[in-house]
């Protein structure tokens, strides 16, 4: 467990064309996969409100249960208009 989260903490410095690129890792090239062991939802099968809403409240810390403290780290250097690409490129 401690690999993944240096690995994922880690991932989140490198800057990235693509602002889904970061999140491939743990849920998949198509947001497939529920990640980390099944603590995430499957984010393919939400809205695209729900995602931005998620990120958002991952970002100033209103929403999340375990992974809480991790996706608060993934989504500090998203923009607002980072956040609404991935929303428009995977939510529903």
């Amino acid at each position: 467990m401690k690999k993944l989260v240096s690995i994922c903490l880690l991932a989140s410095c490198i800057v990235y064309a693509d602002p889904y690129a970061r999140c491939v890792g743990c849920h998949g090239v198509n947001g497939e996969k529920s990640a980390i062991n099944g603590k995430s939802k499957i984010i393919k099968d939400m809205t695209k409100a729900e995602i931005k809403a998620a990120m958002l409240g991952y970002k100033d810390g209103t929403y999340g249960r375990e992974m809480k403290g991790m996706m608060k780290g993934q989504s500090m250097s998203l923009s607002n208009s980072d956040i609404e690409a991935i929303a428009n490129r995977i939510g529903k």
